[in-house]
């Protein structure tokens, strides 16, 4: 029977969020692919086995991650009854509504028929009577600001997250929803946004504006949903992401110009002696965000990506260098 390792706790550095008591690791697991029912039941094992003995204590869902929808938060259940199940006060897990789940009017969105009846449904699948942490997913333009962030706060009351959050939100949603939560008497935790070396969106007022209200940041897609590990730069391997017609990261998508950053970045890597999705994670662990998901398919990549953690400091030059690569 599998054991934590007795000293995982100090394999990782660890964040305060926000302004809040919470402490987050430095790099986090997220459960987006790769989780779900259809995917290597042995290898999912040991990639969680792996995550906890070096602290990675936060992990992140969402209802309709899978496939099918709602698969990884089931394959997380059935680990927090068994291998987990001495541990469920030692994480720290996370999902989120919004997107699509279900069909009809109520599946997807911010009212708060969605974000009450999608929390109750997760909580059925992990088989837990609480998350800590449960987000908003995304921006409805529909349903008033005061019918969403007033579900957030009564499912805090009702104790079936501890905290609550949001994601996608731009600026100016994210102030509005952080001062509506004080005026109604809670607190947005979290805010969880796309963040990379070739997207640098959040450092156009994101990152600074939450830093002001105390809250934390979760960087997730740190790696450009894998173009920044480097696979794509002699093409489109045939059994990528990209290569399928449908999905999150389209053949399209990586123009010339794509290519040309990334090899310039692959470039500095090899000077800093290290794989490139390494540097990748280690200039975010330099960064701003509280947090960063890491989407790994294998063991090995987990492992990988951990070693980030170990990187040399990035030097003002390299750091220019980057800016230069980037922002161009």
């Amino acid at each position: 029977m599998w054991t934590p390792d007795s000293e995982r706790y100090q394999r990782i550095e660890y964040r305060r969020c926000g302004i809040s008591g919470v402490l987050l690791p430095a790099l986090s697991l997220g459960l987006w692919h790769n989780f779900s029912e259809q995917d290597d039941q042995r290898e999912i094992q040991k990639m969680l086995h792996y995550a906890i003995d070096h602290g990675v204590v936060h992990l992140d869902l969402a209802n309709n991650y899978g496939p099918p929808p709602g698969s990884a938060e089931k394959t997380l259940g059935k680990y927090l009854s068994g291998d987990f199940f001495n541990l469920r006060d030692e994480l720290f897990i996370t999902t989120k509504a919004g997107w699509d789940m279900w069909d009809g009017p109520y599946g997807n969105w911010g009212s708060r028929k969605h974000l009450i009846s999608s929390l109750d449904q997760s909580l059925k699948r992990m088989q837990l009577d609480y998350v800590d942490l449960y987000y908003h997913h995304r921006p409805d333009p529909n349903t008033p600001l005061e019918e969403t962030m007033g579900a957030l706060r009564d499912i805090v009351a009702q104790g079936k997250s501890l905290y609550v959050g949001i994601s996608a939100y731009s600026v100016d949603e994210t102030e509005k929803a952080i001062h509506m939560a004080s005026e109604m008497g809670f607190s947005i935790l979290a805010h969880q946004m796309s963040y990379s070396m070739l997207n640098r969106e959040p450092d156009n007022g994101l990152f600074d504006m939450l830093q002001t209200h105390g809250v934390g940041s979760v960087a997730f897609a740190p790696l450009f949903q894998g173009v920044l590990s480097g696979k794509y730069l002699g093409g489109i391997p045939q059994d990528s992401r990209a290569s399928r017609d449908t999905g999150n990261l389209q053949a399209a998508w990586i123009t010339e110009d794509i290519q040309k950053k990334v090899s310039q970045l692959h470039s500095l890597a090899e000077q800093r002696g290290e794989p490139l999705a390494q540097m990748a994670l280690a200039w975010i662990l330099q960064g701003k965000p509280t947090t960063t998901l890491l989407g790994v398919r294998t063991l090995e990549q987990l492992k990988n990506n951990l070693n980030a953690l170990n990187s040399a400091p990035f030097s003002q030059e390299e750091i220019d260098l980057i800016n230069t690569i980037t922002l161009s």
